[in-house]
């Protein structure tokens, strides 16, 4: 990933501009994380690494414990950064998020402290992307539908005309809401399938619409003409459960609608009421309102909705390059270096 940038005295806070005079951190690492990101945090000779051993979160009275005396964390978007949290780790100077989205991490009281948060964008884009195209796929052409019927031995006729008939990709035309990095790749993968390409975002990309063939919609109009729909967008109070009951009724009844995202920009119980109302024609989930997704959702005895557990970055690349940057962002943090991340870039000066 290379090493952070050397720090020229941009860090306004004491609290991080202290870091080049302490000669040890002490670091804890919420869940073991994949190679090379803990070879590397724990070959740093100035680093004392302790992690959590189970395959598991930690308890939020685990991580009160661990972390209370440390100088960094690495956590997952399973710990919650919180106010709590940073009066429990006086010490703390760097958060390490293994993930993009940091909407577990309050950046805002982080920033206060003078506490450096960091992520982990570009290195997961096209795992994500290759996931959402595969749920559109899946929920177009019914796959799994397809799959648990053959399973259940149902399949009596060589050929029915009319068994499990899905959506055309190609000539469809597919929405995207929120247009960064993955929004983008997965534009150029929709490319490839013949799909018109229309985008939403808070702002205009004039670039990527050239390097796409994406057009510009707003919001409602997006919905309207849309034969698959993907949430691309990033979860902020703002953005949160902007996908609901209106949103729904303004879809087509053939419309099939995809989230990779966060499940907090979707209204659940709104999702569920469409699907069975065949408000629209199908679903693929990645993510949800509550995760792990409970057992009594109604969206576990649904046909037409495909279901996975939060595998967005699930690939031995993606993985691998999250660790990798997870763990260069906080050694780079306590050792005075810009990280090559940064979320609360107010930190430093321009």
């Amino acid at each position: 990933m290379g090493e952070g940038r050397t720090l020229p005295r941009m860090i306004i806070t004491e609290n991080v501009s202290k870091n080049n005079m302490q000669s040890r951190f002490l670091v804890y690492v919420s869940r073991v994380i994949p190679e090379p990101g803990m070879s590397l945090l724990e070959q740093q000779s100035n680093f004392d690494v302790k992690f959590n051993q189970y395959d598991r979160p930690p308890t939020r009275e685990e991580l009160l414990r661990e972390a209370k005396d440390c100088d960094g964390v690495l956590v997952l978007t399973t710990e919650t950064i919180d106010e709590e949290f940073l009066w429990n780790c006086p010490k703390l100077k760097a958060v390490s998020s293994y993930s993009v989205g940091v909407d577990h991490i309050d950046v805002n009281a982080c920033t206060r402290r003078g506490v450096l948060v960091s992520n982990t964008p570009d290195v997961l884009t096209d795992a994500t992307a290759d996931l959402a195209f595969a749920l559109i796929l899946a929920a177009a052409r019914r796959i799994c539908e397809g799959d648990r019927y053959v399973r259940q031995k149902k399949w009596n006729s060589p050929f029915s005309p009319y068994l499990l008939v899905g959506k055309d990709l190609s000539n469809s035309t597919l929405g995207i809401v929120g247009f960064g990095r993955i929004g983008q790749a997965v534009a150029m993968r929709a490319a490839g399938f013949g799909m018109k390409i229309v985008y939403y975002s808070q702002r205009r990309v004039g670039e990527a619409e050239g390097s796409t063939g994406a057009r510009f919609l707003p919001l409602d109009d997006l919905l309207k003409v849309s034969d698959i729909i993907t949430i691309h967008a990033p979860f902020t109070p703002e953005t949160r459960g902007m996908i609901g009951t209106r949103e729904f009724n303004l879809m087509k009844n053939s419309a099939v609608f995809v989230n990779t995202s966060r499940g907090g920009l979707v209204n659940q119980k709104a999702l569920e009421e469409a699907l069975t109302n065949k408000t629209i024609f199908s679903a693929g989930l990645d993510v949800y309102e509550k995760e792990p997704l409970p057992q009594d959702s109604p969206l576990l005895n649904m046909e037409n909705v495909v279901l996975v557990p939060h595998i967005g970055s699930a690939s031995v690349s993606a993985r691998a390059g999250m660790a990798e940057l997870s763990a260069r962002n906080l050694i780079d943090s306590l050792n005075g270096r810009v990280p090559k991340a940064v979320v609360n870039t107010t930190l430093i000066h321009k």
